[in-house]
């Protein structure tokens, strides 16, 4: 693409160079003409020759100019149809770019950057008691005990005084590395209540562990 807008853009810098060497033809015509007007004798016969010697050259700059307007046309025509090209395909790289984006993602590249939380609005309206301070949580990255991760996590909020689906809210503080990308990727509005959020979370952690302990016990037999 970079090749392709360099050529065009030699084509049009050719295009301009012709149109003033042109221009710079009939202005030396026109120095000539000046010159030999100069130059004029106070004969008749002198006058009659020059006068002649200058209808003869303004017509021949006259059929110089005819016959170099419509190149001058064409190549304005040209440059302009080479500036509109360069323009189409620089709108037509965008919009590749923009059905690439939206093929891979699966939506609009404005809806990339859109994320919703996992549990339902009543539950985000929920608000923490007066005076609650966040307590320091354990982080899961997917690869210890979920179960001992989940006790340790409701002990730590009952201890600061919140229960319940308040859970729910503060989970997201205790997870990290795979274990938080497991929690952005659920599906917007899905938990209703701590029971599903625990529920979904053994489901997709709990089932892992229990795969690489029998690929440990596998091995260690051999």
């Amino acid at each position: 693409m970079a090749t392709e807008a360099t050529t065009m853009e030699e084509q049009v810098a050719q295009m301009a160079q012709a149109i003033a060497d042109l221009q710079k033809i009939v202005e030396d015509k026109d120095l000539q003409i000046a010159q030999l007007m100069n130059k004029l004798e106070p004969t008749d016969a002198g006058e009659s020759s020059h006068n002649h010697s200058s209808i003869s050259k303004h017509a021949e700059k006259e059929k110089q100019i005819d016959e170099e307007l419509p190149r001058q046309k064409s190549a304005q025509k040209s440059s302009h149809s080479v500036t509109s090209n360069a323009a189409l395909s620089v709108q037509q790289l965008q919009e590749m770019i923009a059905n690439t984006i939206k093929a891979q993602y699966g939506g609009s590249a404005q809806n990339l950057s859109a994320y919703s939380k996992p549990y339902s609005k009543w539950i985000d309206a929920l608000r923490m008691p007066t005076g609650y301070q966040p307590p320091k949580l354990q982080q899961f990255d997917g690869k210890g005990n979920p179960k001992q991760h989940i006790a340790h996590f409701i002990e730590t909020c009952n201890n600061a005084g919140t229960d319940g689906d308040h859970l729910v809210k503060q989970f997201v503080r205790s997870l990290k590395g795979n274990a938080f990308d497991w929690y952005v990727d659920l599906e917007p509005e899905s938990i209703d209540n701590w029971d599903e959020m625990e529920r979904e979370f053994l489901n997709r952690f709990y089932s892992n562990r229990r795969t690489v302990s029998m690929i440990e016990l596998t091995n260690a037999r051999h």
